[in-house]
């Protein structure tokens, strides 16, 4: 019951000052359909810019290139040494 309470207050205390915040008017001007479109597209862009710049940082903070360099020597690693197992095994096998 004390949550709602207290969740009602702050939607209340929020309504009354969104009423009591104005922005103040910017001079109309008429925009052209190329400065529309041109905004809309400078838009779009940063949004993709954003977008990808938080993968890459998500992706740097995985470090996938630290685990796949390490992925890459133990593979090769094991292969090598499984490698001169079959090598010495059928060097034996032909050479008696």
């Amino acid at each position: 019951m004390n949550k709602l309470l207290a969740v009602s207050v702050l939607v209340a205390l929020l309504a009354l000052s969104a009423e009591g915040f104005r922005l103040a008017r910017q001079a109309e001007e008429e925009e052209g359909t190329l400065t529309k479109i041109s905004g809309a597209v400078k838009s779009y862009y940063d949004s993709a810019v954003d977008t990808v710049s938080g993968y890459v940082d998500s992706i740097k903070g995985l470090k996938l290139e630290e685990k796949a360099k390490n992925l890459y020597s133990e593979t090769s690693t094991v292969v090598s040494t499984y490698a001169g197992i079959v090598q010495d095994q059928l060097y034996h096998f032909f050479h008696h």
